[in-house]
């Protein structure tokens, strides 16, 4: 008889949660190199169009790229948070749902947990209380961003194995399964698939003061092949919207992206992209630029954070203010309409003095693109991070949190007033 392993996205526990593609990649994809070999259930939390009868609430309505806010109940504000005077939720499928789902399908062998956001662990905790309580032979193992950036305090949580990103050896030790490399992502497990992502690239070659990922996944690699493979799967389960998780998508387009972009022309398939993740705009060329409208892309991420010279000489210079401005130039004249243009602002980043914020939004509404601002949510191990500690308790992972770290460094009013010129700039474009 075949081990059964039960995959789980869990569910967030914020003061705010949006869906923008939200999807449990990473183990999805580990779940395809078992599939031949286990027999596989998926219960993600974060799916909105999950078949929740019971929680007596419609299902939330897709915007027009297929995002949309999540089903949500309030809770008390943890003590690690309690000064901070918004409201606290937990988003996703009602706790009650899981643990009727673990009594009715009986005991799993192992329980496979993807995480996230490293204050969102309180979600995680909940999933491994209920498991230990429902299934307790089963054996439990993390993985993910919160698994490898806080691997100490997730194994505090009580999981049997946590899994840092890149080394999947323990998890083939623990399981003493056979492997099949390089396999499709589970995506057949939903029962309705119209939106998913994929990779074309792992890491990042830029070394941002700020950023995870070379933490998370070090060096640089194209993974041409098998992101078209996966975009010909999803495409034939259904989905036509796909975000694509790169941290680094342009880089060495002329070798990955372009030649992705061809690939999914000539098949024919008709999907439409999506770069949450934000794009380098150092290396939107025209042809760049040209060739993404052409294959379907709809949305453009650009990461800019700052127009400040200085702040970008002192975090790692990834772009600057006339590399910027040219992108936007190059995606406008390939067609890209203005709502489709959105620029990455952090919000309350330790040097924030350096950033002139307020400058940096009005040079990116004059450039008639969208602004989102970005809170900063310190990352523990980068130097940026590690220089928060004079704020906050670094190794507690709630403290990370990008509401509560952006109201500590700026306060509420001016992280308010700073919102609020956004939106009205924002709005001023639809006019």
């Amino acid at each position: 008889m075949r081990p059964r392993i039960l995959l789980v996205n869990p569910p967030v526990h914020d003061f705010t949660a949006y869906d923008f593609w939200l999807r449990p990649y990473g183990l999805l994809r580990v779940a395809g190199g078992l599939r031949r070999y286990a027999e596989l259930s998926l219960f993600d939390f974060m799916d909105r169009h999950h078949p929740v009868r019971s929680a007596g609430r419609r299902p939330t309505r897709d915007d027009r790229w297929g995002r949309g806010p999540y089903r949500t109940e309030m809770l008390p504000r943890p003590p690690a948070l309690a000064e901070v005077e918004r409201r606290y939720h937990r988003f996703g499928v009602p706790r009650q749902v899981f643990q009727r789902f673990l009594a009715e399908t009986g005991c799993w062998d192992t329980v496979l947990v993807q995480t996230t956001m490293t204050y969102w662990y309180p979600g995680v905790r909940e999933i491994i209380e209920d498991v230990r309580r429902y299934c307790p032979r089963a054996r439990l193992v993390l993985g993910g961003v919160y698994a490898t950036l806080c691997p100490g305090h997730a194994r505090g949580l009580g999981a049997d194995l946590v899994v840092k990103a890149g080394d999947l050896e323990p998890l083939h030790r623990l399981l003493r399964l056979d492997w099949a490399a390089d396999a499709l992502p589970c995506w057949e497990l939903y029962p309705r698939l119209d939106t998913g992502v994929l990779k074309l690239t792992e890491g990042c070659p830029y070394q941002c003061t700020y950023c995870a990922a070379p933490r998370l996944y070090p060096g640089f690699r194209s993974r041409l092949e098998s992101a078209v493979e996966e975009a010909e799967w999803l495409y034939r389960l259904g989905a036509r919207r796909v975000a694509l998780y790169d941290d680094a998508l342009l880089v060495r387009s002329e070798t990955v992206l372009l030649p992705f972009l061809a690939q999914i022309r000539r098949r024919r398939l008709r999907l439409e992209f999506h770069t949450p993740n934000a794009l380098h705009a150092r290396c939107l060329s025209p042809d760049v630029a040209r060739a993404m409208v052409a294959a379907g892309c709809r949305s453009f991420y650009l990461g800019f954070e700052s127009h400040s010279t200085a702040w970008h000489a002192r975090t790692g210079a990834k772009v600057d203010a006339d590399e910027f401005a040219a992108a936007c130039d190059h995606l406008r004249t390939a067609g890209v309409p203005p709502d489709s243009i959105t620029a990455y602002l952090m919000l309350g980043h330790p040097q924030c003095e350096l950033q002139e914020l307020e400058a940096s939004m009005h040079y990116v509404h004059a450039l008639g693109a969208r602004i989102m601002l970005a809170e900063y949510a310190p990352v523990p191990g980068t130097p940026d991070g590690e220089a928060c500690r004079r704020w906050i308790d670094l190794d507690e992972p709630l403290l990370h949190n990008k509401t509560a770290f952006a109201r500590l460094v700026l306060g509420a009013a001016q992280v308010n007033r700073m919102k609020g010129l956004a939106n009205t700039l924002n709005q001023a474009l639809s006019h």
